[in-house]
């Protein structure tokens, strides 16, 4: 910059002074434009104001697109965001991917994409489902979770608001489920190239040694038993997306069941399967589990626990609870020796109060399950043509 007259003459000297007198022609036109715009002007505006998150702050109210380009908005919401919320010894270090300690022994992964509507509902949001379901995806192949990836599509326009509550959300459950989130990535897409938040989750569990699952192993006389009530999370999602109400809340199941499931082996050893009854609901999980087992399954209807609020929703719209998805119930498959036993740790863990034996498995009408209704018939549980509820997780 030019600073006094000794300046002003190198610059003459130096056969630039037209360069000088622009600049300062320029600076003079910009200063006068500014003085005569009007108040909310492009060109005279009032700075943008900090938006207070509760524990982090941000430039903007909204997602923009820039918050996705690699500039310094992704960097501060990657910092103040994301890290500020997940922050742990492998994420920290901010690299292209996360390095991990060595496991002895069987290594799982799964992968699972959330789109969710609404987004926050009765029991949950779509962060907490998000770990959730990717937990316990992990916990039924006997899989003990240990790390998440996590991946956002985001909305332009999508409020800061919901965001921090969203991965407060995801923060808190995976701290719950003793899981770290180590590795992530965000985009944004223009307003109305998606709905509000998608997230993509991949989990990596270590599964011990004395663990072998499969739908293989079931047997004649084994024992099928449900971790509690269905339907819970299916009704919860549709009542607040279409504001319907029942005089009884409906609130979703959702929750991290890898607690549950190490209860389970920690104190038996004939657990055949387990299985948990998300999309298309108990039913679907049990015509899956009988075609791969080879084995017939004969349930009783009168056995499966069903909320009074989720049963009286349903015969009002038209659905059928047992293809209603649940985010917190695992179908497990034992030995007859154990399955009152396994009952009895189901019982004494919140997440399986509501336990119950609900049928058996039979040599008879292999990779079929029956259903034995309250009525007394016998009827195949066929797979449904198409999901009941979309857009529930």
């Amino acid at each position: 910059p030019v600073k006094n007259r000794q300046d002003v003459d190198v610059v003459k000297s130096s056969g630039d002074f037209s360069i000088l007198q622009n600049a300062r022609f320029f600076a003079e036109s910009v200063t006068l434009r500014i003085q005569l715009a009007r108040a909310w002007s492009l060109l005279k505006g009032p700075a943008p104001r900090i938006f207070s998150l509760g524990k982090t702050a941000m430039a903007t109210e909204r997602i923009e697109l820039a918050h996705g380009s690699g500039g310094r908005l992704m960097h501060d919401l990657i910092k103040q965001l994301f890290h500020y919320y997940f922050s742990n010894s492998y994420l920290d270090v901010l690299g292209d991917a996360a390095v991990l300690p060595e496991q002895k022994g069987r290594l799982a992964l799964t992968t699972d994409s959330y789109v969710v509507r609404p987004i926050f509902f009765p029991g949950g949001d779509i962060g907490k489902l998000a770990v959730c379901g990717t937990v316990n995806d992990l916990s039924m192949v006997g899989a003990q979770p240990l790390y998440l990836s996590a991946g956002y599509i985001l909305e332009e326009g999508l409020p800061h608001s919901d965001l921090e509550k969203i991965v407060s959300s995801m923060a808190e459950t995976a701290m719950t489920a003793g899981v770290k989130v180590v590795a992530g990535d965000t985009k944004v897409v223009e307003h109305g190239s998606a709905d509000k938040i998608f997230i993509n989750t991949a989990g990596v569990g270590w599964i011990r040694e004395d663990i072998r699952l499969s739908p293989q192993h079931a047997r004649p006389g084994d024992k099928i038993l449900l971790s509690g009530s269905i339907g819970d999370h299916g009704m919860a999602i549709l009542c607040q997306r279409e504001g319907l109400e029942f005089g009884t809340s409906l609130v979703s199941d959702c929750a991290p069941l890898n607690g549950l499931v190490k209860a389970m082996f920690d104190q038996h050893h004939e657990i055949r399967v387990m299985r948990d009854p998300t999309r298309g609901g108990l039913a679907t999980a049990l015509i899956e589990l009988a075609r791969e087992s080879n084995v017939g399954f004969e349930i009783d209807e009168t056995r499966v626990p069903i909320h009074e609020g989720v049963r009286a929703a349903c015969e009002l719209l038209g659905l059928d609870p047992f293809y209603v998805a649940n985010e917190g119930k695992l179908i497990a498959i034992v030995s007859p020796n154990e399955a009152e036993s396994v009952l009895s740790t189901l019982y004494d863990h919140p997440f399986g109060k509501e336990a119950r034996l609900i049928g058996q498995v039979v040599e008879s009408h292999p990779k079929k399950a029956i259903l034995r209704t309250i009525l007394g018939v016998k009827r195949v549980i066929e797979m449904s043509a198409a999901e009941q509820l979309p857009r529930i997780c």
